[in-house]
């Protein structure tokens, strides 16, 4: 099992890429404060790489910005390239397929607690149930 859930604050503005193939994605790092206090007394953050593909990263680029508080759903990845002077340089990052706009951002056509996930159907239906409700004791 591969799964992941955070909620942060988006680090920095973000760009929408698009690739040769006509992929669009985005990265950023999400500022995640951990559950409990150091020595200082002071809460210490993670910042979590993540990477987004598709209608999903677009969305996230026309809605939310650096600052902006996002829960995201995912698997860890690991990648890796090698750098000019032939060292090997390993990235792990959430590839997020689920992110839920928690804040508003500072970008006008933002709203409280939009979804969009690139694994759930574009339409809706609504849910028809010929069930009676059950008791309440």
């Amino acid at each position: 099992m591969n799964q992941v859930a955070l909620v942060g604050r988006i680090t920095k503005d973000l760009v929408l890429k698009e690739h040769s193939s006509g992929r669009v994605n985005t990265t950023f790092a999400l500022a995640v404060n951990r559950s409990f206090k150091n020595a200082n007394g002071e809460i210490a953050t993670d910042f979590v790489p993540c990477s987004v593909w598709g209608r999903s990263a677009e969305n996230l680029v026309r809605h939310c910005g650096k600052g902006s508080l996002v829960g995201v759903s995912g698997s860890i990845q690991t990648r890796n390239y090698e750098r000019e002077d032939r060292s090997k340089v390993y990235i792990m990052e959430v590839m997020c397929s689920d992110i839920r706009f928690l804040s508003k951002s500072s970008k006008p056509q933002q709203a409280e607690m939009k979804t969009h996930s690139s694994t759930e159907p574009e339409r809706f239906e609504e849910a028809k149930s010929t069930e009676t409700a059950l008791p309440i004791f």
